[in-house]
């Protein structure tokens, strides 16, 4: 191994399972010497990028195979790191223990004796059929009346249950439609139409109801999407200019 290493030269790493040049680690590694989560490649890479910054080492070559030998390392990494499914075999399950191996045998009888009974029953049943037909019709008069003991007054007041009205539905909480897409639309356009540019404030000074604004808001929204309006904000909840360039109407 220390003839490797004197061979190796170039970038060279300290890492608390290995100390010396990258491409031994990087051979060690492959070879499953050294695990590699034990090797934090980020702090390796940054290694690197302060060795090659002087002038007098950068290699071309050796920069090329540094980049290559992460990415197989960071591949290796990432699958040791994921998740596998793994399917156990006889062997894993039962071990070598045959005390383990005779219960699974007791097992697996038991399950032969449950399946051969189930067959057997299952069998025996589809000679069973159902009786469809009723009774028969001199004992008819047996048969108990539902409707002996409901009178006229009984059915009223379930039909007067089924039939009744649903409750109406509050919405005191809801706030009516009182201003429409079209209105704010129109106020828009005539203000712009007339001044050329204003600031938003301006535009819904006249709003009486917060609904208003927001609804007056929206249209100018539309009306930046047409490219009618043009709008800017200097700064983050600041004013907002507002810029007409659409035909007036005259």
């Amino acid at each position: 191994m220390s003839e490797r290493t004197e061979d190796a030269g170039g970038f060279a790493v300290e890492l608390p399972v290995f100390v010396g040049p990258f491409k031994l680690l990087a051979d060690l590694i492959l070879d499953q010497r050294i695990d590699v989560c034990d090797v934090p490649i980020a702090a390796v890479t940054d290694r690197f990028l302060a060795y090659a910054k002087e002038a007098e080492r950068w290699s071309l070559e050796e920069a090329t195979w540094f980049l290559a030998a992460c990415a197989v390392l960071l591949e290796l990494k990432v699958g040791r790191l994921m998740p596998r499914h793994e399917a156990l075999d006889e062997e894993d399950l039962l071990g070598v223990s045959p005390d383990l191996l005779y219960a699974r045998s007791l097992e697996l009888a038991a399950f032969r004796r449950i399946a051969v009974e189930l067959a057997r029953r299952m069998e025996d049943e589809a000679r069973h059929f159902p009786r469809e037909v009723g009774p028969p019709i001199e004992f008819a008069h047996l048969y108990p009346d539902v409707l002996e003991h409901v009178s006229a007054d009984d059915l009223a007041r379930v039909a007067a249950t089924l039939l009744r009205p649903p409750p109406l539905l509050d919405l005191y909480h809801v706030t009516p439609v009182r201003y429409s897409m079209e209105e704010a639309v129109e106020a828009v356009t005539a203000r712009l139409g007339s001044l050329g540019t204003a600031r938003f404030r301006d535009l819904v000074a006249d709003c009486r109801e917060r609904i208003h604004v927001v609804v007056r808001f929206l249209a100018l929204l539309e009306l930046y999407r047409e490219g009618k309006v043009d709008l800017e904000q200097a700064e983050t909840f600041g004013e907002i200019e507002v810029k007409w360039q659409g035909e007036v109407e005259g």
